[in-house]
C-alpha cells in the first residue's frame, strides 16, 4: 500500500516509530534544518505565523516564546493534530485539521508562512504557492524546507538499511512522482529540481531572497564521524521568499 500526504502518520505504529526517529539526538531536522530556519526567520516578535504541515507544532511553541503574536498550524494527520494540540496547550497557538490542498487562506493575514519538509509530498505545488502568496501581507515571507532534490531524484538509496555513506543520484531531470520506502511503509513524494522550485515561486509572485542547502555546522554535532558523513551530500533545500508590495 502506498500513502499520500499525511495519511501515513495515522497508520498503525508508524507515528511512534517516526517520533523516535525524529527526536533522536542527531536528527538532521534538529541539528541541520532548524538552526537555519530560525536564522532565516530572524526576529518574530509581534509577527503572525502560519505553519503548513506543522506536525506536532513544537516549532510553534518556540516561536510564540520568542514573541510571535499568533501561530496557526495546518496539519492533515489526526495523530499529529492531537500531539500539536497537547504541545500548544496553555499558549495562544491554534491548530487546523486540514490537508494543505484543502486549506483556504484568508488574504493578507500572515507575516510569515513556514513549512518544514512537507512540500515535496504535494503534487500541485503551483496552486499552494499561489494560496500562500495570497495569505501573506505585502512584504511577508514564505520560508520552507524540502528534502533536497538530489535525494528525491532516486529512491535507490532509501532501499538500503543502516547509516548510508554513499547515495545514488539518478533521473534528476525526470520530475514527478516517486514511491519511497520509509520506516517500513511506502510513501509518495514528488521530485522537483532546484530550478523548478525557483520557477514556481517566481510564477506565484515571490522574490527569492535566500537559499540554503543545509551546510552542516560542526558545532552542532557530538560526533565528528556523523558530521563528516553529513558533509557528503545535502539533505535539505531551504528558500526564503518575499511577497512584493
Amino acid at each position: 500500500m502506498e500513502f499520500r500526504g499525511a495519511s501515513v502518520y495515522d497508520e498503525g505504529d508508524f507515528y511512534e516509530n517516526f517520533t523516535k526517529r525524529r527526536n533522536r539526538p542527531e536528527s538532521p531536522n534538529n541539528i541541520i534544518e532548524k538552526p537555519i530556519l530560525l536564522e532565516l526567520l530572524g526576529n518574530v516578535a509581534g509577527q503572525r505565523i502560519l505553519d503548513l504541515g506543522c506536525g506536532d507544532a513544537e516549532i510553534g511553541v518556540e516561536l510564540l516564546q520568542r514573541g510571535g503574536a499568533s501561530y496557526l498550524g495546518v496539519e492533515g494527520s489526526r495523530k499529529m493534530v492531537e500531539a500539536a494540540a497537547g504541545n500548544l496547550e496553555g499558549t495562544t497557538g491554534q491548530i487546523l485539521h486540514s490537508s494543505i490542498e484543502e486549506w483556504q487562506p484568508v488574504p493578507g493575514q500572515y507575516d510569515f508562512v513556514i513549512s518544514r519538509f512537507v512540500l515535496h509530498y504535494l503534487a500541485d505545488l503551483s496552486s499552494v504557492f499561489t494560496k500562500v502568496h495570497d495569505s501573506l501581507v505585502p512584504g511577508g515571507k514564505l520560508i520552507f524546507s524540502v528534502q533536497h532534490p538530489v535525494l528525491t531524484s532516486s529512491t535507490k538509496s532509501a532501499e538500503g538499511s543502516g547509516k548510508r555513506t554513499d547515495w545514488v543520484v539518478d533521473d534528476y531531470f525526470n520530475q514527478g512522482e516517486r514511491v519511497e520506502p520509509w520506516i517500513g511503509k511506502k510513501v509518495i513524494k514528488y521530485h522537483r529540481t532546484v530550478e523548478e522550485y525557483f520557477k514556481l515561486l517566481l510564477a506565484a509572485g515571490f522574490m527569492v531572497e535566500d537559499l540554503s542547502e543545509g551546510t552542516p555546522s560542526v558545532h552542532n554535532f557530538s560526533s565528528r564521524e556523523e558530521y563528516e558523513r553529513r558533509m557528503r551530500i545535502p539533505l535539505v533545500l531551504m528558500m526564503s521568499c518575499r511577497k512584493m508590495g
